[in-house]
C-alpha cells in the first residue's frame, strides 16, 4: 500500500556558498520543523529519505558528510545534531539541484511503494523546487512544507507562487501535514 515519504533535501551543508551565511539561520529553523515531521514519519514507519549534495567531494559517502557537518561549529553542527539519519532512514547523494537527477531516487520510491512525497530542506527556490518539478513530471503527488524549507526572505513568496500556481506541488505548513496525511 502506498505510503508518504519524507524527503529531506540538502540540509547538511557547510554554508560556504553565496548567501550561505544568510541562509544558515533559516536552515536551522527549517531543520527544527523537519525534525518534528521526521518523528511523525518514524512513528508511522513511513520512509524518510535524505538527498544531499556531496560538497563536490566525489570520494566520500553520505555518513561522512554528516560527520563533517557534526564537526563544523554553528549551523552545520546544529542541523547535524537535529537531523542525523537513523538506521532505518534512506540516504542518497545527488550531483545537482534535483534529487531525481542522476540518482536512484525514482527506483527507491518504487521499491518502498511510496505515495505522496513530502519535500523539505533547502533551498526552496532551488533544489526543493527542482525536485518538486521533477517529482511532478514523474506523476508523484508532492507536498512542499513551507516552514520546513529554507529560502531567503526576498525569494519566499515568488517560490510559493510558482509552486501553487503551477500545480507542481501543494504547499502546507508543518502543522498541516499530519492532518493531510493521516486523514
Amino acid at each position: 500500500m502506498p505510503k508518504p515519504a519524507l524527503l529531506i533535501i540538502d540540509l547538511f551543508s557547510r554554508f560556504d556558498f553565496p548567501d550561505g551565511e544568510r541562509l544558515a539561520p533559516l536552515a536551522v529553523e527549517a531543520a527544527a520543523s523537519v525534525a518534528t515531521l521526521r518523528r511523525l514519519f518514524d512513528e508511522q514507519r513511513w520512509p524518510v529519505i535524505y538527498a544531499n549534495d556531496n560538497f563536490g567531494n566525489w570520494k566520500c559517502g553520505f555518513r561522512e558528510l554528516v560527520d563533517e557537518c557534526t564537526n563544523t561549529p554553528g549551523a552545520p553542527q546544529r542541523i547535524a545534531q537535529l537531523l542525523r539519519p537513523g538506521p532505518d532512514h534512506y540516504t542518497i547523494l545527488k550531483p545537482k539541484h534535483s534529487a531525481f537527477l542522476s540518482t536512484p531516487l525514482q527506483i527507491l520510491l518504487e521499491k518502498v511503494e511510496v505515495g505522496p512525497l513530502v519535500l523539505t530542506g533547502m533551498a526552496m527556490d532551488s533544489c526543493v523546487l527542482a525536485t518538486a518539478i521533477d517529482a511532478n513530471s514523474r506523476e508523484h503527488e508532492c507536498l512542499v512544507v513551507s516552514d520546513a524549507a529554507a529560502v531567503l526572505p526576498e525569494r519566499r513568496q515568488a517560490t510559493l507562487d510558482v509552486l501553487d500556481q503551477s500545480g507542481v506541488a501543494k504547499t502546507l505548513s508543518s502543522q498541516e501535514v499530519p492532518a493531510e496525511l493521516l486523514s
